[in-house]
C-alpha cells in the first residue's frame, strides 16, 4: 500500500503538460494531468479509442468540441464518449490546473 496526493508533488517548472499514470488495467486507465497555460497540440483534435471521464480538481479549463465549448471549473467534470473529437483550448496560465482522467 502506498499513499499519494493528487494535489502535491508538482514540478515548479512545467514546460510541457504533465501526464502521470496512476492505475492501469486491461479495461481502465486513471491518470493525473497537470496543465499551466497548456493546451492541446495545434496539430489537431483528440479522437480517442476509449471513453474519457475527466474531472478538474483544481484550476480551470476550456474544452472545445466540434460543435461547442465547455468550461470546467474546480469540482466540475464531463464524460467524453469514444471518438468525440475534442481539444483543450485554454487552462489557467499562472496556476496549475489539475485533472483526474479515467479512460475506460
Amino acid at each position: 500500500m502506498k499513499k499519494a496526493n493528487l494535489l502535491k508533488n508538482i514540478p515548479h517548472e512545467l514546460k510541457e503538460e504533465l501526464f502521470e499514470e496512476i492505475l492501469t488495467s486491461e479495461h481502465i486507465t486513471i491518470e493525473r494531468i497537470v496543465s499551466k497555460g497548456h493546451t492541446s497540440p495545434k496539430s489537431g483534435w483528440y479522437d480517442q479509442e476509449k471513453n474519457e471521464w475527466v474531472l478538474v480538481l483544481q484550476g480551470e479549463a476550456l474544452l472545445a468540441f466540434e460543435d461547442k465549448e465547455l468550461r470546467l471549473n474546480a469540482g466540475e467534470y464531463c464524460n467524453i464518449p469514444a471518438h468525440v473529437k475534442h481539444r483543450v483550448v485554454w487552462t489557467l496560465p499562472d496556476h496549475e490546473t489539475i485533472w483526474l482522467a479515467i479512460h475506460y
